[in-house]
């Protein structure tokens, strides 16, 4: 009998617990640390606009007594159905996000993106505030944030463009810009991605917290029976001092989000 594979497979088992281990212990720490402050804190129930600004004409945006209810358009791989939803405010350091997410839509394609401390590239007209160019976002295609912004990507809920799997979801973090020249779906991921999660059922909430560090990107999910931490390292990215956060849904994708609070590091 061959007892090497075996003993390969014990050995990478146990090295994948010991990190998964050491992941949770630091993400308790950080997340319950006492070095947060406050910066951005929105119920979802009350005027969108006092808090956002919206990329994208065909998009919705309504608040509700169970949070912000965000619909972008009907058409399927429509760049002007596609949408984003900026924090007017702008966030320096570390960061922690909470927030409360329930998926509306059944789709089995297309995604639903976080966006991290986003500024322009600084060649103009991309100024590194985001808010000068806000016209030349009104249609959001995906190469105008890849190519001339600076922020990191979270997508989540998320599906490949020709999949027809509900279960085949997946999560994944890139960093823009794309490098010149380069392929943004080859060159602008941070290893790895995770697929078939389990998690983002239609109609169910998850709490969401995120925390990044010049270090590590932290990703929490917290389901009715379910609970994942995602992480990343970013050791060898450039590193993202300051920027605003954005909720981009691809066309035909719907959510609900509640209960939204910002902090950055005192």
């Amino acid at each position: 009998m061959n007892i090497k594979p075996l003993l390969i497979l014990t050995l990478f088992f146990f090295i994948s617990t010991n990190a998964q281990k050491t992941d949770n212990k630091k993400f308790d720490i950080l997340n319950k640390s006492s070095q947060w402050k406050l910066q951005l804190k929105d119920s979802g129930t009350k005027d969108w606009q006092s808090k956002w600004f919206l990329d994208g004409l065909q998009a919705n945006i309504k608040n509700t007594k169970t949070g912000m209810l965000f619909n972008t358009g009907t058409t399927a791989g429509a760049d002007a159905g596609h949408a984003v939803l900026w924090t007017k405010e702008s966030f320096k350091g570390n960061v922690k996000m909470e927030f409360n997410f329930t998926r509306k839509d059944s789709a089995t394609k297309w995604a639903i993106i976080l966006y991290l401390q986003a500024t322009g590239t600084g060649v103009a007209p991309y100024l590194e505030d985001i808010s000068k160019w806000n016209n030349l976002r009104e249609i959001p295609a995906m190469k105008t944030y890849f190519t001339n912004m600076k922020a990191l990507h979270i997508s989540y809920s998320s599906f490949e463009n020709d999949n027809n799997d509900s279960k085949k979801d997946y999560v994944r973090v890139r960093q823009y810009p794309v490098v010149k020249g380069q392929n943004f779906n080859t060159t602008t991921e941070i290893p790895n991605a995770y697929f078939e999660t389990g998690l983002f059922k239609t109609g169910e909430t998850y709490k969401i917290t995120i925390i990044k560090t010049n270090e590590k990107l932290y990703f929490k999910v917290v389901g009715k029976n379910s609970s994942k931490l995602f992480c990343w390292d970013l050791k060898n990215q450039p590193s993202l001092l300051e920027g605003r956060i954005g909720l981009r849904q691809m066309a035909t994708r719907s959510a609900v989000y509640k209960d939204i609070s910002v902090y950055i590091n005192k």
